[in-house]
Formats: structure tokens, sequence, C-alpha cells
């Protein structure tokens, strides 16, 4: 199926849509137990539980419109699936918590591994979105992995030390927030590695 580009709006909200569903919907029932076949869930799984065929449906749309899902996006929507299913499956919350964490293992895994073999896999990502000569994005795929894997570790001591809130609060916002600092924070590197413009004389 050819790549298509849609409303970056739509294809915004297709993306973040399930995840400030999931945070409303834990806002709304958090405190309550619901009983379903004779079993208590508490209302984040519940909320878990209705999650994962969100996802699956906004995935599935995305992918319609656009002809393209990105691996990042595939591998996402797998783990949300395993991890999000053994929580409401074994109706135990700490599967879902751990979900970023592999998803942030695994992101730095596969940067990590292009760097061993001397390529930066990102670079095949955000190519067209972000043009570097090849020293900046080694720069920035080893600062990316690293960072990726700094997520991964804050994602365990929070869900693990701190109340399910708390929890939520900074898988919606947190991480997210995190990831725009980050890029805010690479502006150097974008100027230094990024197009040169031929009219403007180079700084000795």
């Amino acid at each position: 199926m050819a790549k298509t580009d849609i409303n970056p709006f739509l294809k915004s909200g297709l993306e973040l849509g399930p995840v400030l569903a999931f945070f409303v919907a834990y806002l709304w029932v958090k405190d309550r137990v619901f009983t379903i076949g004779g079993t208590e869930y508490d209302g984040f799984i519940l909320v878990t539980a209705g999650f994962i065929p969100l996802m699956l449906a906004s995935t599935a749309i995305l992918w319609k419109l656009t002809g393209h899902l990105s691996k990042m996006q595939v591998a996402t929507v797998v783990l949300v699936v395993v991890f999000g299913g053994l929580s409401v499956w074994l109706n135990d919350d700490r599967f879902f918590k751990m979900k970023p964490t592999m998803i942030y293992l695994l992101f730095a895994a596969i940067l990590g591994f292009g760097l061993m073999r001397g390529q930066s896999y990102l670079q095949y990502v955000m190519e067209e979105m972000m043009p570097l000569a090849q020293e900046g994005w080694m720069i920035l795929t080893r600062r990316l992995a690293l960072f990726f894997a700094g997520l991964a570790i804050a994602n365990e001591v929070i869900w693990r030390s701190m109340s399910t809130e708390i929890w939520v609060y900074f898988k919606t916002f947190g991480l997210s927030a995190a990831i725009f600092v980050f890029f805010m924070t690479q502006g150097g590197l974008f100027r230094k590695y990024g197009p040169q413009d031929e009219d403007e004389p180079e700084k000795g």
C-alpha cells in the first residue's frame, strides 16, 4: 500500500487519542471496584481492558489512512496487547505498568545495536524530517539510546515506589514532556550538523 499524507491534526488525534482517553477514563473510575463474573477488578484494570481495543482500532485506522506504520508504532501496539492483556487476564496492574519500561528498553537496545554496527537506525526513521550529517546522526542516536534507557529506569522507579495515580500522570504527561524537552535541548547539534546555507559565510 502506498504511503499517504493525512491531516496532521487527525494523525495526532489517532496517535494521542487513546492515551488521553485512558487518562480521562482512569480519573473517572479510579476509586471504583467492578465485579465481573464473580471477580473484582479495580478501575485501572477496567480502563486497561478498554485501552487495548481502542489502541488497536486507532492504529488500524492510521494504517488504513496512511498506508504506513513505523516499526516503533508496531512494537508499541504489540507490547500494549501483551502487557495490557496480561494485566487484565491476571488482574494484576504491574504488567501494564512495566510496558513503558519494555518499550524504552527495546528502543534503546535497537539503537545501541545499530551503533555497535556503526549505523544510525534513527537516521532511517527520521532522516526525512530532520536532515543531518552522518556524524550528527551518530551523536543524536547515542544520546537518544541513553535517554531511552533513562526513561525505562525512571518508569521502574515511579511505578514501584509511588501510587498508581502518580504513575498515570507520569505516563500520560511526564514521558511525553521528557521527550519534547530532550529534542528541544538538541538545538546545538541540529545547527552544527544540519543543512548549511551556501550563501552564509562559514564561521571560523
